[in-house]
């Protein structure tokens, strides 16, 4: 049965990266839940998507920069909550059991966060989600040092058409990944392209599609059995699972 994972903690139902959503989309009976982490430069491990504040947040400026007393007075846009760090994100999810995909982001100038692969592993640990989570990224570096530092957490790779094109192609890519990856996640329109080809070269239930949200797509990807699904809206991908099922 294709895993559903909700995608930055269902942001199609509400907002993005939220306590909310991700307690929301635990109650649901998301088999994931998806959330980006950043590094700043006071040392915070903060959960948000992009590297900047503008689109997701009531603030300005670069994640990077920011001091916890901005951070913690922050509110991200349509609610009340702020952005929260990865032990609020953590405290949340640890006791419901499902499982985690945390990705690693990159700061506004493209550049990796010294450190954080080592820094989000300890806090996993710590909160003992590290068995229920993998780490992901599009950077294969990243995901090396991830697997230098800690070998035991499983690990995710993301990728579109021209990451993989950057890559030297498919093939390529996917040998990459071999020794790395647990998972390999494709972007829905790319994945559609080179169904065939992926499915001969990486096990189908290692494979996830991304981001899936309207009814006629979720219910084709479900039904080329796949191992895993991200959606903004889990509550649709789980209840077209459950009819696939009947």
């Amino acid at each position: 049965m294709t895993a559903i994972t909700g995608h930055r903690g269902g942001r199609g139902l509400w907002p993005e990266n939220s306590l909310t959503g991700f307690r929301e989309a635990a109650k649901l009976g998301c088999d994931a839940i998806e959330f980006d982490v950043h590094l700043t430069r006071a040392g915070e491990l903060i959960v948000i998507h992009d590297p900047t504040l503008e689109r997701t947040t009531e603030g300005t400026g670069e994640v990077a920069a920011l001091r916890p007393e901005v951070r913690a007075d922050t509110r991200l846009k349509d609610s009340i909550e702020t952005i929260p760090t990865l032990d609020d994100v953590l405290e949340v999810l640890a006791p419901s059991g499902v499982n985690l995909h945390v990705e690693i982001k990159r700061d506004a100038a493209g550049h990796g966060y010294t450190g954080i692969s080592g820094l989000v592993a300890d806090r996993l640990k710590a909160h003992g989600v590290a068995a229920r989570s993998h780490l992901t990224s599009f950077d294969i570096t990243a995901l090396k040092e991830c697997q230098r530092l800690n070998p035991e957490i499983r690990r995710l790779v993301s990728a579109d058409a021209a990451w993989v094109d950057k890559h030297g192609g498919l093939e390529a890519f996917l040998a990459d990944a071999a020794d790395l990856a647990d998972i390999v996640a494709l972007r829905h329109d790319y994945f559609f392209e080179v169904f065939d080809q992926v499915t001969q070269l990486w096990p189908k239930d290692r494979l996830c599609v991304w981001t899936i949200n309207t009814p006629g797509l979720v219910q084709e990807w479900l039904s080329r059995g796949i191992g895993h699904l991200t959606t903004d809206d889990p509550a649709l991908a789980l209840m077209l699972r459950t009819e696939t099922a009947k």
